[in-house]
Order: C-alpha cells, then sequence, then structure tokens
C-alpha cells in the first residue's frame, strides 16, 4: 500500500476521502472526534505545500435529494476554527471553485448526496478521481464498504494512497492480529453475539481470555444453563455459545447488577445465580479475578461495555473496565463507538495504547477479514 508520507505531493492537488460523519445539533458539531482523526493527513499536505479537497459522508440522505440536515456546512465551519483557515464548502461537482486557487482546503457537501455512491458507480468513481492529481484514501471507517468514494475512485485514480490516518490504523489494527504478546485478553461487549460471533471466533484462536458483558455474556449465560429472566437474550445464538464455552476461553461474570426496569426499579447486586423471572441483568462487576488479568497482561483488546453504562445506575461495570484498562502497561487497542463513548466518559484516549475510528470497518479487520478499500489501495502500483 503507497502511503502519503512516501510521495512527493508539493504543488499537488489532493482529492481526500476522510470519515467526518460526526453528530450534529442545530448547527452544531456534537462530538468532533473523527474530524480531528483527520488533521495529521490535512496538516501534514498543508505544509507540503498541496492543496486540498475533502471529501465525506454525513448520515443516511436520500440520494439526489439535498437535506440540509445532513449537510457539510457545519463541518466546514467547524474545521476552518480548529485549524485557523478557510474551508470552502463545495456544492457540486462542476463547480468552478474546485481548486481555484483562491482556499487551500476545501469540503465538498456530502457525498451521499450525489447519484451513484452508495451502488459504487463507476463514472462517479471516474469523477471524483480525475478532480485532482492524487486519491488519498484515509476514511479507515469506511474502508469495509464498496462505494464510488471508496473504491471506484481509488480504482480509476492515476495515482492513489493512503493517508497518515489509514497507515495508522492498519499498522496498529495489524499488530494485535499478527505481532501480539501474552497474555493476550479480549474484552467483548455489546447487545448481541450475533454482530460479534465472527470476531470472538477469530480472537479466540489467539487471545488467553475472551471477558464477555452486556447482552453477549446474557446469552453465554443462558448457555452455561443458568436463569437470566428478562434480560436481554439471543435464543439463536446458544447452540454457538455453548460450543464456544467449551473451547475454554469465555470468562463470565460471578456477579451482577439486576434491575426490574432500565429506571432502576428494584435494582440489587446479586450472583449470577440469583437473577429471579421478573430481573433483567444490566451490569456487572469485574472480579479479582478479571482485574488480575487485566493487570497482567500484555495484549488486550476490547470492543463492547459490560452493561447500559448510560445509566449511571448500571456503569459500573464499564467504568470499571475503563480504569484498570487505562492503569495496565499492556498494549491496548479499542475501537467502536460506545466504547470510544466510555473511554471519553471515563477516562483518556491516550490512556489507551490506540483507539480506532472505525465501528464496522474496525470489526471486520479484527476478523481478519480483507477490507475493500485496503485490497484496491494494495493493487495500486507507484505512479499508477
Amino acid at each position: 500500500m503507497i502511503n502519503l508520507s512516501s510521495i512527493d505531493i508539493s504543488k499537488k492537488n489532493l482529492v481526500i476521502r476522510v470519515d467526518m460523519n460526526v453528530p450534529i445539533r442545530d448547527g452544531n458539531v456534537q462530538d468532533s472526534t473523527r474530524i480531528r482523526s483527520c488533521i495529521p493527513t490535512i496538516e501534514y499536505a498543508l505544509t507540503n505545500n498541496a492543496r486540498i479537497l475533502l471529501i465525506s459522508h454525513l448520515g443516511r440522505p436520500t440520494e439526489e435529494k439535498f437535506e440540509e440536515k445532513f449537510s457539510l456546512k457545519p463541518v466546514a465551519d467547524y474545521l476552518s476554527k480548529i485549524i485557523n483557515k478557510p474551508c470552502k464548502l463545495i456544492g457540486h461537482l462542476e463547480s468552478e471553485e474546485i481548486f481555484d486557487g483562491k482556499t487551500d482546503i476545501q469540503l465538498l457537501e456530502n457525498i451521499r448526496f450525489f447519484k451513484g455512491e452508495k451502488e459504487n458507480c463507476q463514472d462517479l468513481g471516474k469523477k471524483l478521481a480525475g478532480l485532482g492529481d492524487i486519491y488519498v484514501f484515509d476514511a479507515f471507517g469506511t474502508a469495509h464498504r464498496e462505494q464510488a468514494s471508496t473504491h471506484s475512485a481509488i480504482k480509476s485514480a492515476t495515482k492513489a494512497c493512503a493517508g497518515l490516518l489509514l497507515e495508522r490504523e492498519t499498522e496498529f489494527l495489524s499488530k494485535a492480529l499478527n505481532n501480539y504478546d501474552h497474555p493476550y485478553i479480549a474484552v467483548i461487549g455489546g447487545a448481541k453475539i450475533s454482530t460479534k460471533l465472527e470476531l470472538i471466533k477469530h480472537i479466540n484462536s489467539v487471545a488467553d481470555q475472551i471477558i464477555v458483558g452486556g447482552g453477549i455474556a446474557n446469552t453465554f449465560l443462558k448457555a452455561s444453563g443458568l436463569k437470566i429472566g428478562k434480560s436481554l437474550v439471543e435464543d439463536s445464538m446458544l447452540d454457538i455459545a455453548k460450543d464456544l464455552l467449551v473451547q475454554g476461553k469465555i470468562v463470565l461474570p460471578n456477579v451482577i447488577i439486576t434491575s426490574k426496569t432500565f429506571e432502576g426499579e428494584g435494582i440489587r447486586e446479586t450472583s449470577v445465580k440469583d437473577v429471579k423471572d421478573d430481573e433483567m441483568i444490566l451490569d456487572l462487576h469485574l472480579s479479582d479475578e478479571i482485574l488480575t488479568s487485566l493487570n497482567q497482561a500484555k495484549t488486550i483488546l476490547w470492543n463492547g461495555p459490560m452493561g447500559v453504562f448510560e445509566n449511571k445506575l448500571f456503569s459500573k461495570g464499564t467504568k470499571d473496565l475503563s480504569i484498570a484498562i487505562a492503569n495496565s502497561s499492556a498494549f491496548s487497542i479499542a475501537g467502536g463507538g460506545e466504547t470510544l463513548s466510555a473511554i471519553n466518559k471515563y477516562i483518556k484516549s491516550d490512556d489507551v495504547s490506540y483507539c480506532s475510528t472505525g465501528g464496522g470497518a474496525f470489526l471486520e479487520f479484527m476478523e481478519g477479514k480483507n477490507l475493500s478499500s485496503i485490497d484496491v489501495l494494495n493493487s495500486k502500483e507507484i505512479g499508477s
């Protein structure tokens, strides 16, 4: 894969696909994490006397229909403030303002407004690739999607390369997959096993222990023969859960927090062997054994919360996990939207060795799958 840092970009026009799909309310950016993750590539390009046209999606608008709530204008305004340079929002692909020399950095309006993006239209890909001298792909969070801006444009570009963020993502995630040290502890939480099954299976072959939480833990608890009351569970996954339990790496909680409602009615701390029929398991306590394992680990992979941590009543498991990982000297990788929210809530991102910007892309990469954008980048030759 050709990297931006290895080619001459001086006085070149760079079309950079980024992921600035951020939450916006009342015209204001609510969480700038994804925008800030793009800054190293942007600053590197500007420092090396290149001009930039950024491409991103935002939300799920109707194709060929402008919807103001999905406009990237708030993103352009926010970006202008943090880089202290004007960022011009470009409304359409035929605009004469693209690389007109008046601004060093521009942002194309939401790429999902344009016909053919979702269908990976070759014509749209060619148009995007033809806007500049080099097509730079730096949107790891979309690397698993075959769309016009994430696949056809790279394939059609005369020159294409990976941006600094993509380079960093693949470096760190590859280390957790291929160059890890033992003990290796994986922590996998969230609502459903079905969405994490391939990750659990793949990590099961390399990790020493897999600590589970959330609805995923509930399914494993039921598969082990325990009663879980009204807790969220995937009955269709019980047989698979039983097979995984037999392999001996799944670590289940011993002490849990139950409640009759999400509002905390009848909330209590109890043993996993004492869940009543009218209760839900909404959080867990990390045992001393789990905390010791995390403290002694050399590699930690974290994806998903331990409970309904958005509610303070059910946040202890996720909070304690965050702090334990922050205090660990292990090489730690975290990914997924809820995981990053927990990190931002309880510790600092610097307390984790690397926080991935990807959701689905992070899962697929850690499952050992090939991501389409990276595949097509790997097929590009230097100078072609």
